[in-house]
């Protein structure tokens, strides 16, 4: 209860582009988060860590739940969503959740301070220097890798 609205938020943000035809909410997604984060063994540092380490866990939930319905006889459709600040509304279609999560695993491995600053700011919702202070870095920089990702992302989610 005394995180609850925080991570119906993370969720909500996750889920706001979601294909209409999906079956998960966000209400199951934290449930789903909360199930995978009890008895782990991680010890939370701050309000902050706890939320950060749970909107990763719901990127790993969707992730996993978008696989399971591509696995499906019948097909299934990607779980989608944006990158951006807001959804989109010039009718460009969402992001491929897979492809995101593809790209910030492929990301993490060439510079892992720039994967976890997208992680921090664009699913736990954290602002610049709030991200600046879990990253142990300066706001300047948290602006120049937050940069550097979403364009890096972008390139590798567009072919190019």
């Amino acid at each position: 209860p005394l995180v609850y609205s925080e991570l119906h938020a993370i969720a909500s943000r996750y889920m706001r582009d979601e294909h209409a035809a999906a079956t998960l909410q966000p209400t199951a997604l934290i449930n789903e988060a909360y199930l995978r984060l009890v008895g782990s063994d991680v010890e939370w540092e701050s309000r902050r860590h706890f939320l950060a380490i749970a909107a990763n866990t719901m990127r790993r939930v969707l992730v996993d739940h978008a696989r399971s319905r591509l696995r499906q006889k019948r097909g299934g459709e990607r779980v989608r969503i944006t990158l951006g600040e807001r959804p989109a509304e010039d009718g460009t279609d969402p992001i491929d959740v897979i492809a995101v999560d593809a790209a910030l695993e492929e990301l993490a491995g060439l510079d892992e301070r720039k994967a976890r600053a997208v992680e921090l700011h664009y699913f736990a919702g954290l602002e610049h220097r709030e991200v600046a202070r879990v990253l142990d870095v300066s706001t300047a920089t948290v602006d120049r890798d937050l940069r550097f990702a979403r364009s890096w992302i972008y390139d590798r989610l567009s072919g190019e």
